[in-house]
């Protein structure tokens, strides 16, 4: 984070897979910036609904967009609400994200198909039915919700490792592509965090690896996406928030 306060405001936010941990900790971020929210899930909207009215009680306008983002008529759906319900979208972020941990005898297609699905398919989705608005407001930012396990063994399964690399490669083409039109595209790769997510990594030599000694917050991952959000002179990269599992 730089010393300076991020200003977000009068701008419009989408972040999917928002109710409930690292999504919830942007959202609420984005909100503390300044931005107006559009909270996405695809089922706990009871969650995305109470995120919402903390986000109101801020000042900030927010709505929830229960959809399904692996489905091409359920992304735009969902870009015609944001657009009509809170104006044009200048930050998305690619969050929504589902992590079941597999081995190599239990892995099965449709498995790794809907890991693929929901955390790459996802991203690409949305970012292009994003596109005409961010290029139109040619400040436009997307972020999208990485893992350690891209560029590592990670203790998910090779699926999500699979999923999470793509996403990068996904970062690095946009970003080539957008730079020149005032878009920026960077992901944020967590490692250890303290979500539900992290579950597989508790009490295994992994966690005790960890050398700050501990798992990170989403409160830390919300962080480094408003140091990039606030930054237009950064595209293209993958920023780890770890806690010095990988040096990067």
């Amino acid at each position: 984070m730089t010393s300076q306060r991020i200003d977000l405001s009068d701008r419009v936010a989408l972040v999917t897979g928002a109710s409930r941990g690292i999504g919830r900790a942007i959202a609420l971020a984005l909100g503390q910036a300044g931005a107006d929210v559009a909270l996405n899930c695809r089922s706990r909207a009871a969650q995305a609904e109470e995120l919402a009215a903390a986000l109101r009680a801020m000042g900030r306008r927010a709505i929830v967009i229960v959809a399904d983002v692996s489905v091409r008529s359920a992304v735009e759906e969902m870009m015609v609400r944001v657009a009509r319900e809170l104006g044009p979208l200048e930050i998305l972020i690619n969050n929504a994200g589902v992590a079941s941990p597999r081995g190599l005898e239990d892995l099965d297609e449709a498995e790794f198909d809907r890991a693929i699905a929901v955390n790459l398919k996802a991203a690409f989705l949305c970012t292009q039915a994003a596109l005409p608005t961010l290029r139109a407001q040619r400040r436009g930012r997307v972020v999208n919700i990485s893992s350690a396990a891209a560029r590592g063994p990670g203790v998910v399964g090779v699926h999500y490792n699979a999923a999470k690399a793509g996403l990068e490669g996904l970062t690095r083409g946009y970003a080539a592509r957008l730079a020149g039109e005032g878009v920026t595209v960077n992901a944020i790769a967590p490692g250890p965090i303290a979500t539900d997510m992290a579950g597989p990594l508790l009490n295994t030599e992994a966690f005790r690896r960890i050398p700050v000694g501990r798992l990170g917050t989403p409160e830390e991952v919300a962080q480094a996406v408003l140091m990039v959000l606030g930054n237009a002179f950064i595209t293209g990269q993958t920023i780890g928030v770890n806690g010095g599992v990988r040096l990067d």
